[in-house]
């Protein structure tokens, strides 16, 4: 397949966007990030959203500029159009505390402080009854049983190396390789 969209999910500090840049060069695709669609950018960033219109206008051009695409990040309720448009979609999962901590140590990295209400916002994605009508892992499971293309479920603290390859996997058979 000369062209192809795959799709990385999973809650915020998971991994999605650390899986779609190590495996855009091995599968000599383009990594696009749903952040950066639906924040406007701003400084300190991830204050503003872009309008959702605009955003999906955004996406879909990129998505059809870049044949070979990974775009990793939420796109719930973005559009049919854009979240049937994948022809596997990958989703991870860590253990909530390994996850949050990992958000606590990014934020410090990034920032030079933790931002407590992203951290409680984020690690409400777990929460049973959802506290998120829209972030949370009850709504993301029913989105992944709507997708119309192969879903590969990666569970647990795996390295991004077996990420990789346990992808590479499963897109083999779809006839998906690097060029």
């Amino acid at each position: 397949m000369s062209s192809f969209k795959v799709h990385i999910v999973g809650a915020s500090g998971s991994g999605t966007t650390t899986l779609a840049r190590a495996l855009a060069p091995e599968l000599g695709a383009t990594a696009l990030d749903s952040d950066d669609y639906f924040w406007l950018p701003t400084q300190p960033p991830f204050r503003d959203r872009r309008d959702r219109a605009l955003r999906h206008q955004l996406v879909i051009a990129d998505l059809k500029h870049h044949p070979r695409a990974i775009l990793s990040g939420a796109i719930i309720g973005w559009g049919d159009d854009l979240e049937h448009a994948f022809d596997l979609v990958v989703f991870l999962s860590l253990p909530h505390d390994l996850r949050v901590s990992r958000l606590r140590d990014r934020e410090l990295a990034r920032y030079g402080q933790v931002n407590e209400p992203f951290i409680a916002w984020a690690a409400g994605y777990d929460d049973d009854p959802p506290t998120s009508p829209t972030r949370n892992r009850r709504r993301q499971h029913e989105w992944l049983s709507e997708r119309r293309c192969p879903v590969l479920r990666l569970e647990g603290d795996l390295t991004v190396a077996e990420r990789v390859a346990l992808t590479l996997q499963q897109l083999a058979p779809l006839s998906i390789a690097a060029p």
